[in-house]
């Protein structure tokens, strides 16, 4: 079974940071930004991070491409791409970057929709939600890409049924 967590603005969060690393154990973790941590932070060990637009300690990159277990993550903060706006500009880049999942944040809104082949996802925001009460992450659970599980979660730990399904890549 292949996991992947994918946080966003958490904006100077550390604790809840490590809280979700370790209750997830996932085996791979994506920061869509806005952590203003700097990459030595400790916090952010072992977790793929990009750069938001409040993010003046680190230098991270501003966008992300990496294949596991048979997906392209394509993952940028998103206030590049004007994602407030719309999620044209950042169609045009997952496409050129033949992404199967798009992870950004930004906005502070989660929620995660399949568009054609390609997966769109908002993890929320772990500190300072929109649109929602939950402070919210996302996890990605599947063996086979033909049934991947997209679960969007509380920082407790709670599930959000409203905002979690069951897609599939073929």
């Amino acid at each position: 079974m292949t996991k992947v967590v994918i946080m966003s603005d958490s904006h100077g969060l550390t604790e809840e940071i490590d809280i979700i690393k370790e209750r997830e154990s996932a085996n791979v973790i994506f920061h869509c930004g806005d952590s203003e941590l700097s990459e030595q932070a400790e916090e952010l060990n072992g977790v793929f991070t990009v750069a938001g637009n409040c993010d003046f300690n680190g230098r991270f990159p501003n966008e992300l491409k990496k294949d596991i277990d048979g997906l392209t993550f394509f993952v940028v903060h998103g206030h590049l791409h004007n994602v407030k706006m719309n999620l044209m500009n950042l169609s045009y880049r997952a496409e050129e970057e033949k992404a199967d999942i798009v992870c950004f944040g930004h906005s502070h809104v989660a929620g995660a929709e399949k568009v054609g082949d390609r997966l769109f996802l908002n993890p929320g925001s772990i500190r300072l939600p929109r649109m929602r009460a939950e402070k919210t992450y996302a996890v990605l659970e599947w063996e086979t890409t033909d049934k991947i599980t997209v679960n969007l979660r509380t920082t407790q730990g709670d599930l959000v049924e409203e905002l979690s399904f069951t897609t599939s890549f073929m």
